[in-house]
């Protein structure tokens, strides 16, 4: 499965970085960038400017061409695209544990992108309160989810869904003893970037 370009980087950063042995913190100095905006970028979480983008390579001390070498256009779209599951690509995200998602799709679609996830979370799973630079939705598939917001805590179950601004600080916890699992819908705007 073709992910796209935007998600791309943020593996692409992540794996450098890892790879190379290099804290966010450590990369967040050299870079310029706060710990916090690296791993949002490395998260998904929002889109760098083309600026913070080029302090990061070339402080993974990575050529420019290097770091884009193997990404390719997805100009040429077909009008029904099949996505099999064992295509799904698996990724992390943040300090989550109990947290598997998996990248069902993703392309930009006039000034937005949109991410499609399935995300299964484990009775007790944690992460942090997070925000992310895109809109959100989400469809309960299996299970009972509370998300928890700054000031209010909603419950889903099975069938349910919502649909939120994820700049506001918010996260799921599994309120049942089974895992649950729901799809997840970013839409990133990509004229705020």
């Amino acid at each position: 499965m073709k992910s796209n370009t935007i998600f791309k980087i943020s593996s692409r950063i992540r794996e450098i970085r890892k790879s190379q042995g290099i804290t966010l913190h450590d990369l967040g100095e050299k870079a310029g960038v706060s710990k916090g905006l690296l791993s949002q970028i490395e998260n998904n979480r929002t889109v760098p400017s083309l600026f913070v983008l080029i302090n990061i390579i070339n402080s993974l001390n990575i050529d420019l061409n290097e770091f884009f070498k193997g990404f390719t256009s997805e100009g040429n779209l077909e009008p029904i695209i099949v996505c099999r599951k064992e295509d799904y690509e698996k990724f992390e995200k943040e300090h989550a544990i109990g947290f598997s998602y998996h990248r069902i799709f993703t392309t930009s679609i006039a000034n937005s992108t949109m991410d499609i996830v399935l995300l299964e979370l484990e009775p007790n799973a944690t992460r942090p309160m997070v925000t992310t630079e895109a809109f959100e939705y989400k469809y309960m598939l299996s299970g009972e989810v509370e998300y928890i917001f700054q000031d209010k805590k909603v419950q889903l179950k099975e069938g349910d869904s919502i649909l939120f601004d994820g700049r506001q600080s918010h996260s799921p916890r599994n309120i049942g003893t089974v895992p649950a699992r729901m799809l997840i819908i970013y839409f990133f705007d990509q004229e705020k970037s």
